[in-house]
């Protein structure tokens, strides 16, 4: 991804700032800044995939709106490079202004047929080298139907590049919904700021590389914040809290296990293994007796007796635990950061410390909020602000996207994805014990779900494929090493 930032912003966030920047600049120059950098980079993209420019044959599938026209004066400076660029309007009327450019500048304009992107029955491939979408903007309506869902087909049938301007079309900006047809794109170029659907699936993987191009946008209104905040790998090597020379296992943090059953002992053991291998100066498991034999076995450094720990980690692999409720009452009373997983999110009491962290799947905060599941999994970003808010804790919520929200506060934090080998039975476990670790190192819970899902999914995708779970999390321990690293080169180059 190379963007200068992964802080993403909402639609009408993002018009307030184009229309603080207009009203100073005039209507024209965010445009022109625009087109500048979608053609340096369809520039870039034919010689990655055609190894020259002069004679390249682009075709702009161009819409109605503020897109198109920055597609067709991209046009425009394509066609006076030498390349053969030909507009397609693909709602029937297009950017008139763009339009005139392209034309004047030697492009074409060409009805569907006319430039090769005949029907679905076709076996044919276009004339085309680079496909650009233009065809809708961040006040698109989500999901392609008639003719586009026909568009849609041609620009995924053949492997030739797409080129997507802003957003691929067809995907819900502030959401990350794909409820219909949508382009995937080789190369999303985004203008200003990212938008959520940048960073949120499934549309986050429609958007190909993510190029950012700066047209003046993110310091035009220092009052909009923005609404989601991503995490880069250099991000979650600043933000980790590495061990000081000085420290001791206190200062690094003792961990409370109470997880897992004799009925299932799995879960106790994977969600030790994240507090261990997350860095806890000490891990104290509290859990049953079967459990406490297998970890004993398995990680001699963890201590099976009651005593000092500055966070706990609840609930994954309970079961029914008639003393669940009375675990977290007591908890709440403590007052002591902790995360509750899993079974235990059946026994949260009425309203939570804002020093937890809940670790929740779509499933289960559908059922915390008493709301269908697929409520939730069409607009994850509200849902995890609204179980944050009604909960009164932090609130992870697992998925493709992992998104934490926190009460009072509008930001939601993104972790860095990761492969979906990681969707296996134990993944979750050793999450909760690694944002546990983070808690008990003084963490706060928003930061502390965003950096625990990251450095989990950055693990993963260092050793892809069926790693099982456990073994993830001593790759965590290693990565922390890389990420110390990483931080030491990031200081001395400041």
């Amino acid at each position: 991804m190379r963007a200068v930032n992964l802080h993403a912003y909402r639609a009408d966030q993002v018009r307030a700032l184009e229309q603080s920047v207009m009203a100073v600049e005039g209507p024209d120059v965010l445009m022109q800044r625009a087109a500048a950098g979608l053609a340096r980079s369809a520039l870039d993209l034919l010689r990655r995939t055609r190894g020259s420019v002069y004679g390249a044959r682009v075709v702009v599938l161009a819409g109605t709106g503020n897109n198109a026209g920055d597609a067709l004066h991209a046009g425009a400076r394509l066609a006076r490079r030498g390349v053969r660029v030909t507009a397609v309007l693909a709602l029937g009327r297009t950017h008139e202004a763009g339009l005139a450019a392209l034309l004047a500048a030697g492009g074409m304009l060409r009805s569907a047929d006319q430039a090769g992107l005949v029907d679905l029955g076709t076996v044919s491939r276009p004339p085309v080298d680079l496909f650009v979408d233009g065809i809708l903007g961040i006040g698109g309506r989500a999901g392609l139907t008639g003719p586009l869902e026909g568009l849609v087909a041609v620009t995924g049938r053949w492997s030739i590049p797409v080129l997507a301007v802003d957003l691929p079309s067809g995907v819900d900006t502030d959401t990350g919904a794909v409820p219909g047809p949508a382009i995937r794109a080789t190369r999303t170029v985004t203008f200003g700021v990212l938008k959520p659907c940048h960073l949120v699936e499934p549309a986050r993987s429609r958007c190909g590389e993510l190029e950012l191009v700066d047209i003046g946008l993110e310091d035009a209104d220092p009052d909009e914040l923005p609404a989601l905040r991503g995490c880069s790998y250099d991000d979650l090597a600043q933000a980790w809290p590495y061990p000081a020379a000085d420290g001791d296992k206190y200062a690094r943090g003792v961990v409370g296990v109470d997880t897992g059953s004799d009925t299932y002992p799995g879960a106790a053991v994977m969600s030790t293994y994240g507090a261990v291998y997350a860095g806890a100066g000490m891990v104290r498991f509290l859990g049953s007796d079967r459990p406490a034999q297998i970890i004993g076995a398995q990680l001699p450094s963890v201590v099976f007796s009651p005593g000092r720990v500055q966070a706990h980690l609840f609930g994954s692999g309970w079961g029914d635990n008639a003393a669940g409720g009375d675990t977290l009452l007591r908890a709440a009373d403590e007052g002591l950061p902790a995360v509750v997983d899993a079974d235990g999110l059946r026994y949260l009491p009425d309203h939570c410390p804002d020093s937890w962290l809940l670790t929740p799947h779509a499933g289960e905060l559908a059922r915390l909020l008493d709301v269908p599941r697929g409520e939730v999994e069409a607009d994850p970003l509200r849902a995890v602000r609204a179980g944050a808010e009604q909960i009164g804790a932090t609130v992870l919520l697992k998925g493709a996207t992992q998104l934490v929200a926190t009460p009072g506060r509008d930001l939601v934090l993104v972790a860095r994805p990761g492969p979906s080998w990681t969707a296996q039975a134990g993944s979750g476990d050793v999450l909760g014990g690694v944002c546990a670790a983070l808690l008990a190192a003084g963490v706060r819970p928003q930061l502390a779900g965003q950096l625990g899902a990251s450095v989990q999914a950055t693990a993963a995708e260092a050793h892809p494929g069926a790693i099982p779970p456990q073994e993830l999390a001593r790759a965590i321990g290693a990565l922390l090493g890389d990420l110390q690293r990483r931080r030491d080169q990031l200081v001395l180059h400041r």
